[in-house]
């Protein structure tokens, strides 16, 4: 890749810095809210945002955030549901994903049509009978409520089903003739060859799940279960909003997974770039 842009740049260096110019446009336009969130937070609290005036900037919006949210309580609870399920999602996804990449048995297409069908079918759709079962196992208002309806992902085994694919088959067999069974060759070669997308799976299930509103809302009541984005949700009133101490909110919740994100974003490009190499 790298050496396609040299010899694009090369050949036509007039092309560049105009893709160029449009991709920092792009980004300028993506990032401008998430600028005005950030100077909004540090306005004085009951003030109008003064974003330019260095002496009105304030850190009291985030003490008073954080302590109003009960962020430490939310921050704990939202990381144990988002790894658990994370977990578990990789789990699944890697049995399922090899079985339909390499395993031969009858039905292999149809199951994966239907593994594929389930991404275009919304979560909410399935609320009430999670909901019921759910209540039948006495779940409601337990960790288990918020981890185990998307403990199974469709998208997971999908992209883990793609990535074994560029794996070259004569690795498995070199495994094989060493006497490694099916479950050694998926845990000694395939995942350790394919990092890259399971930093995808785990970004996305993490971030999805981070910022899920939906499942807290409808399945836990109690306090002490109280996530993330349950606490953002307290401080947007009926009639009126503090902005600045909700913009606070907003950021402390936001920072953690933008720098999971910054921190994994070289293995998630991989990992999206090669994913769709073979069908």
């Amino acid at each position: 890749m790298a050496e396609d842009y040299r010899s694009m740049t090369l050949h036509n260096p007039s092309k560049v810095p105009w893709t160029q110019g449009v991709l920092i446009l792009l980004a300028a336009i993506i990032l401008l809210p998430l600028l005005v969130v950030f100077l909004t937070s540090f306005a004085p609290p009951g003030a109008s945002p003064d974003m330019l005036a260095k002496n009105s900037w304030s850190l009291a919006n985030y003490r008073d955030a954080w302590q109003r949210g009960k962020f430490l309580l939310a921050f704990a609870n939202s990381s144990l549901v988002a790894l658990a399920v994370t977990a578990f999602q990789i789990v699944t996804s890697a049995l399922a994903g090899y079985a339909l990449a390499r395993l031969k048995f009858r039905g292999k297409q149809a199951l994966l049509l239907v593994v594929i069908a389930t991404l275009v079918i919304p979560f909410q759709m399935l609320v009430i009978p999670i909901f019921l079962i759910l209540k039948w196992g006495h779940l409601i208002n337990t960790y288990w409520a918020l981890i185990l309806p998307t403990a199974v992902n469709g998208f997971g085994i999908f992209l883990l089903r793609q990535y074994f694919q560029t794996i070259p088959v004569e690795l498995e067999e070199a495994a094989a003739i060493d006497g490694a069974n099916r479950l050694q060759i998926l845990w000694r070669v395939m995942l350790p060859l394919s990092r890259p997308a399971l930093v995808t799976l785990f970004l996305f299930t993490f971030i999805g799940e981070w910022n899920d509103v939906f499942k807290p809302l409808v399945f836990t009541t109690r306090p002490e279960l109280r996530t993330v984005q349950l606490a953002i949700a307290d401080f947007q009133e009926q009639f009126t909003n503090n902005w600045p101490l909700l913009m606070a909110a907003v950021t402390i919740a936001t920072v953690p997974v933008m720098l999971l994100f910054l921190l994994g974003q070289r293995q998630f490009l991989q990992g999206i770039a090669t994913t769709g190499i073979k069908n």
